[in-house]
């Protein structure tokens, strides 16, 4: 907790410390524009979408499409990662994100989903899912337990992470009975015989989940156009689908995220915020890499 802490405090003086007291006042508008030209002139293919202040003074949140970054008003000094609220253990991050990306839900090409209704299938969300991601086989099993819901299935396999992934996608998708070779596939590891088919949408999602800016999965979209970015557990999934005012982020999300920050940097990963704070996200990076042994093994 104290080196975390630490570095954060290290952090903001070594901003602080180069500013003058008319840089902290010069107007939003021009702030924003001195941030978004710096960033893209130094990051070359970076794009700043949305320049905002952010919670802490003096520090701005970028939005840079599929994530977010913090600067001081030069852009001078850039920060990556989440900023977690300590008194309510929020990852404040993780909810702009999902805030910033939400859709019109009834934009989303649905004859290119796996349509899976149980119970009544009144109650209605979507899921970019990736067949190899180990956190959307997590979400699968979460969802046994809930019913009343019409689930779309968009299968998004992330090649870079999991290379067998489009094969099983599109074998899954020109199976006969969808539904039954997905949820075999998901909960007893069964997969159909490999195969190709007039009409398969896999290339296509990838444009469309470009376009949404998914890099992770699974990533949920909720009927009111709300975005999750990750598995959540089944007590979240049902107040969001029974109460979609609710404003409230997931207390626990898990995703495989396939993310590069400016300069192509990896994020850090298996990364936890404060003190584990149960608020923060526990993910896996790219690779979902463990760390090497400490002797070789035999």
């Amino acid at each position: 907790m104290r080196k975390w802490i630490g570095a954060c405090v290290i952090g903001t003086a070594m901003i602080v410390s180069g500013l003058s007291l008319d840089t902290w006042a010069a107007p939003a508008a021009e702030v924003a524009a001195t941030i978004k030209k710096t960033l893209e002139s130094r990051f070359p293919g970076a794009h700043v979408m949305e320049v905002q202040p952010s919670a802490i003074p003096g520090i701005y949140e970028v939005f840079m499409g599929d994530q977010i970054v913090y600067v001081d008003p030069s852009a001078d000094y850039l920060l990556i990662g989440p900023l977690v609220d300590t008194q309510t253990r929020t990852n404040l991050t993780e909810a702009r994100l999902n805030d910033l990306g939400r859709i019109d839900f009834r934009t989303l090409p649905f004859d290119r989903a796996i349509k899976v209704v149980k119970g009544n299938g009144s109650r209605k969300f979507a899921v970019f899912s990736d067949p190899d991601c180990p956190f959307c086989q997590e979400l699968e099993k979460t969802l046994l337990s809930v019913t009343d819901v019409t689930m779309y299935v968009f299968l998004y396999p992330i090649a870079s992470l999991h290379p067998q992934a489009p094969v099983k996608a599109h074998a899954i998708w020109c199976a006969k009975d969808r539904v039954a070779a997905w949820s075999q596939w998901m909960h007893e590891k069964k997969l159909p015989p490999a195969t190709t088919c007039a009409g398969d949408p896999i290339d296509e999602l990838q444009q469309l989940g470009n376009r949404l800016r998914i890099n992770s999965t699974p990533t949920l979209f909720f009927a009111n156009g709300r975005r999750v970015a990750g598995a959540i557990p089944e007590k979240d999934i049902e107040r969001l689908l029974t109460n979609p005012s609710d404003t409230k982020p997931p207390a626990d999300v898990k995703a495989d995220t396939d993310a590069k920050a400016p300069a192509d940097a990896k994020a850090a990963t298996g990364t936890k915020g404060a003190a584990d704070a149960k608020a923060a996200p526990d993910t896996k990076g790219a690779t979902d890499a463990k760390p090497a042994p400490a002797t070789p093994p035999k």
